[in-house]
């Protein structure tokens, strides 16, 4: 792995924590992902599992982790499976792990080789009476493909339909939200190799320069800087293109008197960042560009404080939407006969403000954390509000990542990528 080796003390600590939330006499199993295939023998580069990464802080695939809770010797209420090693696959692949190595990443003491799992799950279900199966709950999951965890599920109710089923998931989607102090120090990281990255490029652009250019020197400064890739695929939307939420072409020559919207984040640890900055291509904004967005980082600053424990998701979006509906009336985007007229339903921001002002942020860019439930400290959302005026030629969007916290304004972990236009127009024309 190109990250630096994370304390097993954290995943013995997730461990604890999942535990303590299973019933007496019971049994959890986690399984890597796989490697999935594309055509003839190429395959997609290998992506761990979160949860069991979470649990473990293994980052092989071939791997599953059992956590048991009942009267057992304690050490023996954790068990991981990994590939056996050989010459031949050294040889291929490289270093696999051994049961040694195993122990240091993860503090598991109790590791057997993957070929013997049917016979070490044998000897524990025995003592067991509940089986906690662990499935994609995410609510904005769309699972199209069988999983090696799904399979695992299938072959192991099969094989004891007598035991009683458990979901893992609800106690993930807690656990997961709020983050231990290594975590936010994990993500902190990925935001400042993203910070690398937007400061290379705000020495880079210029009238001419195509979006997938950009892209490159992005990845070029995530890799230099240990991050295994960008956490999520790069939007580099110039013109036009920043009025589309999620595009992700980025092949498209940038003109000047346009503007670029950036939604880039570094991945470092598995970990995820996720950043949005909108620039002038040229390096000076034009005055309406300067308008709306300055309306769009003064909500996004609205929006920041707005995030204590306590509120509900969908009732932070609508206090920031009546922000933005104020912003946009300033704008002469809306006006007074929209705002009456608007719905619960329909409320007139979302006709130039049509997504989510937040969302978890951890291992996953869109994280674990159910959004029914009121936020919590030490939870990470990203704060990320946007106005999209296609009738105008272009969009603006900006975001930070944040750590919710008991008393106060969230910590933002982004608060050194320069976003003030002045910084951002100095930085660009010292060239």
């Amino acid at each position: 792995m190109k990250y630096f080796p994370i304390d097993k003390s954290l995943f013995i600590k997730n461990r604890k924590k999942f535990k303590n939330k299973m019933s007496p006499n019971s049994i959890a199993f986690f399984s890597s992902n796989d490697q999935y295939p594309v055509s003839a023998d190429t395959t997609l580069p290998f992506e761990q599992h979160r949860d069991i990464f979470y649990l473990s802080g293994i980052n092989q695939e071939e791997s599953v982790l059992a956590i048991i809770n009942s009267e057992i010797e304690k050490s023996k209420q954790e068990i991981l499976f990994v590939t056996k090693p050989n010459e031949t696959l050294t040889h291929w692949e490289g270093e696999k792990l051994s049961k040694t190595k195993a122990y240091e990443i993860s503090g598991i003491k109790n590791v057997y080789w993957i070929e013997d799992l049917e016979k070490i799950v044998e000897e524990f279900m025995s003592l067991v009476d509940i089986l906690y199966i662990n499935t994609n709950e995410h609510y904005r999951a769309k699972v199209e493909t069988e999983t090696r965890e799904a399979r695992f599920n299938k072959w192991i109710k099969k094989k004891y339909p007598k035991k009683g089923n458990k979901r893992s998931n609800p106690i993930l989607q807690r656990l997961r939200a709020v983050k231990e102090p290594v975590e936010i120090e994990l993500i902190q990281k990925a935001c400042n190799i993203t910070e690398k990255g937007f400061r290379r490029i705000l020495d880079f652009v210029k009238p001419g320069v195509w979006e997938y250019e950009i892209e490159a020197e992005f990845s070029h400064e995530f890799l230099k800087n240990r991050s295994r890739k960008f956490a999520y695929a790069p939007i580099i939307a110039s013109g036009i293109n920043s009025n589309i939420l999620h595009y992700i072409e980025n092949n498209n020559q940038c003109k000047d008197g346009d503007v670029i919207l950036l939604d880039v984040g570094a991945e470092y640890a598995n970990y995820s960042s996720d950043m949005t900055r909108t620039i002038p291509v040229s390096g000076k904004f034009s005055k309406r560009q300067r308008e709306v967005y300055n309306s769009v980082l003064y909500v996004k600053n609205e929006a920041t404080k707005l995030l204590t424990p306590g509120i509900l998701w969908k009732d932070h979006h609508s206090e920031v939407g009546k922000i933005m509906s104020s912003e946009l009336l300033k704008l002469g985007l809306l006006d007074k006969a929209d705002i009456q007229n608007e719905t619960t339903e329909n409320p007139a921001f979302k006709k130039y403000f049509t997504h989510g002002t937040s969302h978890h942020l951890g291992l996953d860019t869109h994280d674990y954390g159910d959004i029914n439930k009121p936020i919590e400290a030490n939870s990470v959302f990203t704060v990320e509000p946007g106005i999209y005026i296609k009738k105008e030629g272009f969009g603006i969007r900006l975001e930070d990542d944040v750590v919710v916290q008991e008393k106060g304004n969230p910590i933002n972990l982004m608060k050194n990528i320069p976003i003030e236009i002045e910084e951002i127009e100095s930085l660009m024309n010292s060239k």
